[in-house]
């Protein structure tokens, strides 16, 4: 029988014999890790951390440290328990003063956590610093109006009603400092663009630092209604009023032409003699001036598009 022949029966077992021999290895296996846990070590976990403060009164301006890294000494089954992940209680470091506490020195973590660490030596602190910024809550009223951007309409078109803002002031609550350096009012932003319809949206009311401040309510209807220009060229009769005593000013022209824009549902009332483009010489010196009359009489909504100015002398 040769060499190899001899290794081949000392291995050739049947499948029992096979369950017996993995079953001894499992067995063996379990006993020398839990053997191995019931020893002491040392190494540096990662503990979840939590700061305990008046949170109605008070609130972190930025995300609280949540977790703190430790050199321990302990039994193996306690470390293996932390470093597994395991659901085990945070460490927690009150705060009597939170919005006077900026930073807390690594060096001084050991005396919060003590009684916290029964199973555990401390040895020393990974984490070098602790950094908090924590304020007081303060709330606020605040207008809120609409700003709208010069593209939100779409061409010829223009809003032809009161801006309706409903309710037209809000709640605001967050960290001091940046409530109370908040402008009033406080201005919404609309999305759409190239409007032509009339508006009744919801719109959210929302800041630089969203997360940190509550809206209530959170959003406001605003609604407006729009209408399509139409352009209008013609010849205005000129109306000079406050002209000072005993004097006759030079006005180079009687009439002027003007360009305006009509919204549609006003057009066919609109009539050209009710307009009037008025010079006011209250205040006016002696002497040469030229200035830009002002339209009187205008449809609602409707917008000036070019008016020329004139010469004035006395």
């Amino acid at each position: 029988m040769s060499f190899f022949d001899s290794i081949l029966n000392i291995l050739r077992f049947n499948k029992k014999n096979w369950r017996a021999v993995v079953l001894c290895i499992f067995t063996a296996t379990v006993f020398w890790f839990f053997n191995a846990l019931n020893k002491s070590y040392s190494t540096t976990v990662s503990f979840p951390l939590v700061f305990d403060y008046d949170e109605e009164r008070f609130i972190p301006v930025i995300p609280l440290p949540n977790s703190v890294r430790l050199n321990v000494s302990g039994i193996g089954w306690n470390l293996f328990r932390r470093s597994a992940g395991l659901k085990v209680p945070p460490l927690v470091i009150p705060l009597e003063r939170p919005a006077e506490v900026k930073k807390i020195v690594g060096s001084t973590l050991p005396a919060f956590f003590a009684n916290q660490l029964a199973d555990f030596q401390i040895n020393f602190v990974m984490t070098d610093t602790l950094l908090l910024a924590i304020e007081p809550i303060a709330k606020r009223r605040v207008k809120v109006t609409i700003d709208l951007p010069p593209t939100f309409l779409k061409d010829n078109y223009t809003i032809v009603s009161p801006i309706r803002i409903a309710p037209d002031s809000i709640s605001i609550e967050g960290p001091v400092k940046l409530i109370t350096g908040l402008s009033d009012p406080v201005y919404l932003k609309i999305s759409q663009r190239d409007i032509d319809e009339n508006f009744n949206e919801a719109v959210e009311v929302k800041f630089l630092n969203d997360g940190l401040i509550k809206r209530a309510p959170p959003t406001v209807d605003v609604s407006f209604d729009v209408d399509k220009l139409i352009g209008v060229t013609d010849s205005v009769s000129l109306k000079v009023i406050n002209a000072p005593r005993q004097s006759w000013p030079f006005i180079e022209r009687k009439k002027l032409l003007c360009q305006i824009a009509i919204p549609q549902r006003a057009y066919e009332s609109y009539n050209p003699d009710s307009i009037k483009a008025v010079v006011d010489l209250k205040d006016f010196v002696k002497g040469e001036r030229k200035v830009l009359p002002q339209l009187i009489g205008l449809p609602p909504f409707a917008e000036v598009l070019r008016l020329d100015s004139i010469v004035i002398k006395f």
